[in-house]
């Protein structure tokens, strides 16, 4: 079965490094949920969170879901850290091909963040005990969303992009 790659995670995971990589590899385009839903509002992403919350940019992340989704052409997909929280969304990313959760633990994703002040639900507060309250709250949506999970603990993008690309063409096979 031939469909999109869509990879799905806490932010830090590599969703987005990984699926350039991924990408490339395949010779796929590559889109990114919240790079849609930033260019469809005409504004940056902090000013939109700012105005709207995240309840106006959960219901523009379905509508971009939704749009990526039914590409004719096979993508590589990078879903926002939240896009699984919503059960459309993971009905709409299972049913258009291979979702893959890029997973690590949450000191290693703090760690990747560095000091990015852009990502609002790390504002204010020790990140590591942020990321892991998502990540427990997270988890079974992302189990319910994805296919299979990748650890990227201690691996580089290049061999973590060759895990997703052994587990794509083990499901096309």
């Amino acid at each position: 079965m031939q469909g999109h790659l869509v990879l799905v995670g806490l932010m830090g995971a590599g969703k987005t490094t990984v699926g350039k990589r991924c990408a490339e590899l395949l010779g796929r385009p590559f889109v990114d949920t919240d790079e849609l839903v930033v260019a469809a509002a005409g504004v940056p992403f902090e000013e939109l969170w700012a105005t709207e919350g995240e309840a106006g940019f959960r219901a523009r992340e379905r509508v971009a879901v939704a749009d990526a989704a039914a590409s004719p052409a096979a993508l590589v997909i990078a879903g926002g850290g939240g896009v699984v929280l919503d059960p459309d969304n993971r009905r709409v990313l299972r049913g258009s091909g291979f979702v893959v959760w890029l997973d690590a633990p949450p000191a290693v994703l703090a760690s990747r963040l560095g000091g990015d002040d852009s990502r609002p639900l790390l504002v204010g507060g020790d990140r590591v005990t942020t990321l892991t309250r998502l990540g427990d709250t997270r988890a079974p949506a992302y189990e319910a969303a994805a296919d299979v999970t990748v650890d990227t603990e201690g691996r580089t993008v290049d061999e973590v992009a060759a895990s997703v690309l052994e587990e794509l063409h083990a499901w096309n096979a």
